[in-house]
């Protein structure tokens, strides 16, 4: 299956092939969710199957909305189907813009829109083995040690987060 996500080519946005738009480097449209409970965090651990960064700790949900779909329709959606989570009303946290190098001839250059959504104990992740091998819920003085002392078992794009966009997607959870 042919996935298409916008991207910027040409000069203009339009529909181009997943892989390409990595393989190429192109920005690229992005949906990025942080799922709170306190101040803690759910992470996930891409699926070994992932075509970059398998293995690897993130935040609760990255991905590529469709054509015309809304950002937080995005969010909600795709929370839902990696991770069995409802959270109809993610909150908007700004956007951001970044390019790493993601391994194996790929580059992220993304315009992500970052979202926070306040998961209620009564729910657990129940996760697509395809997107995701594990989760767990980290407080985020912890994940901000760990990622600390052992920067390589999070994603690129989790770490350019948490260095220079943590005040305005944590607000007063963490220090800045």
């Amino acid at each position: 299956m042919t996935i298409l996500i916008p991207a910027w080519r040409d000069g203009r946005l339009q529909p181009v092939e997943k892989l390409a738009v990595h393989r190429l480097g192109l920005r690229h449209k992005a949906v990025s969710v942080f799922a709170m409970r306190g101040r803690d965090t759910l992470l996930q651990r891409r699926a070994a199957g992932k075509y970059h960064t398998p293995g690897l700790w993130t935040n609760a949900c990255c991905t590529h909305p469709h054509w015309d779909e809304a950002p937080s329709d995005c969010a909600t959606r795709r929370m839902a189907e990696e991770l069995g989570l409802d959270c109809p009303a993610p909150e908007f946290r700004g956007r951001a813009e970044y390019r790493t190098d993601v391994g194996g001839g790929l580059i992220e250059h993304e315009l992500v829109d970052i979202f926070v959504a306040e998961i209620p104990v009564t729910q657990e992740p129940a996760p697509d083995p395809d997107e995701v091998d594990a989760t767990r819920w980290v407080g985020l003085d912890d994940l901000l040690d760990d990622l600390a002392h052992h920067p390589a078992r999070y994603t690129p794009w989790l770490r350019i987060y948490l260095a220079e966009h943590r005040t305005r997607i944590f607000g007063d959870l963490v220090q800045a």
